[in-house]
């Protein structure tokens, strides 16, 4: 097994340099976010899906572009809106009266990166076409099904100030986002260094592209060669665990603020982001903090809530905390 893992950490080595050009290359227009940048890559490295919650303003779409732009991939916003129609998003057929034929009409999720604009504005027929595309990576136009193109990534956005004319998302489709990352304002110091690229009217710089589309699948491949240990899967098993049967780690208290803990789907995500996220800082293993790092955002929006909670203003937020203050690290 050592054996694996130098070969594994050599591989890491290399693809490391890989990625740490593309972190660069988003740097030349995004200032800071991070956090919600190594999102994105684990979310690519692990052929997931994201959502971005934030005020306007934060540079979210933004952020989306300028990645696809390093990956060289294709690209296409959709803005949800309440009279989005399936058709507007996956396509239809077209009649043509002279010949007589229907024929195919791709529509904007033909992509490999798709940015769905405030994506709980769309109504529930919108979100099931979403959802078969997510989940499936495929597409039903008519009697036919289309593959869409690899790698193929939502990155929807929702912003949490305006909840006029909005539709409460599937509990089936949220729990398909690896991710529910949230944006937050920029330091003081880092609005400025906005201020000074942008207040003069100049473009950003340029984006280089760092790799291409196919280039994604040798990536990902690698990092499901990460090795895990484990103690490290029983720790993620025990977090997910913690959140079902909260009494069963000291933590009466939370037992009736948790109406539904996260599902297996979140111990999977778990261990794929923590091999993701080791990827990304260079090593061919996986640490407890690897964990504890992605943890709030692959739990927060798989833990429901019951109305106690929210009459005490209790968050999924604190729970994920102290969750992961309780369970017993490895």
């Amino acid at each position: 097994m050592s054996i694996d893992i130098k070969q594994i950490s050599e591989k890491v080595a290399r693809e490391a340099v890989t990625l740490q050009a593309i972190r660069n290359e988003i740097g030349k227009v995004i200032v800071g976010q991070t956090a919600l940048i190594d999102r994105l890559l684990e979310a690519m490295l692990t052929n997931n899906h994201v959502l971005i919650e934030g005020v306007p303003g934060l540079a979210k779409t933004l952020t989306i572009t300028t990645l696809a732009q390093a990956i060289h991939a294709s690209f296409h916003r959709i803005q949800f809106t309440p009279d989005l129609l399936p058709a507007d998003v996956i396509g239809t057929l077209v009649y043509n009266p002279k010949t007589g034929d229907f024929t195919t009409k791709q529509g904007p999720i033909f992509a490999n990166l798709i940015l769905a604009d405030e994506v709980n504005r769309a109504p529930a027929k919108v979100q099931s076409a979403l959802l078969e595309a997510m989940q499936e990576r495929q597409v039903t136009i008519g009697e036919h099904t289309y593959p869409l193109p690899a790698p193929f990534l939502v990155l929807a956005t929702q912003n949490p100030v305006e909840q006029e004319g909005t539709y409460p998302l599937p509990e089936a489709q949220v729990d398909r986002f690896m991710f529910k990352a949230i944006v937050d304002y920029p330091t003081t110091a880092e609005e400025l260094k906005i201020l000074q690229r942008m207040a003069n009217g100049q473009r950003p710089q340029a984006v280089e592209p760092v790799i291409q589309p196919e280039d994604v699948a040798r990536i990902r491949e690698l990092t499901g060669d990460i090795f895990m240990d484990t103690k490290i899967e029983e720790y993620i098993v025990n977090l997910v665990d913690c959140t079902r049967n909260p009494a069963k780690y000291r933590l009466d208290k939370l037992k009736p603020m948790i109406q539904y803990g996260a599902s297996p789907r979140a111990t999977i995500f778990l261990a794929q982001a923590a091999k993701a996220q080791a990827l990304l800082d260079g090593r061919g293993y996986t640490t407890p903090q690897d964990v504890k790092t992605i943890a709030p955002d692959v739990l927060r929006h798989r833990i429901s809530l019951t109305y106690e909670a929210d009459a005490e203003e209790i968050t999924s937020e604190a729970i994920v905390k102290q969750v992961l203050d309780t369970v017993p690290v490895p």
